[in-house]
């Protein structure tokens, strides 16, 4: 099992890695629909959307708790320096 470089999303099947190809890093929903990785700020307002849904938390409190866990992910490390 892998986990996505970008969110974090552990990738189980094909159907989780970016254009279903499992030498990739990132997973399909931190892929544009070319293949290509999101940028920072799209995946922190996926990932914020997420956590409203989910979670129930307030918008402020979803993208702290966003930027919590892109924090300690390998792609985004030189955004917190």
């Amino acid at each position: 099992m892998k986990n996505c470089v970008a969110c974090g999303m552990p990738m189980n099947v094909s159907s989780d890695f970016a254009m279903n190809d499992e030498t990739r890093n990132y997973c399909v929903h931190c892929a544009r629909s070319d293949g290509t990785m999101k940028s920072f700020d799209e995946i922190k307002e996926g990932m914020t959307n997420f956590i409203i849904q989910t979670q129930g938390l307030s918008r402020e409190a979803a993208e702290n708790a966003a930027l919590l866990v892109m924090k300690n992910l390998p792609t985004w490390k030189s955004h917190f320096v």
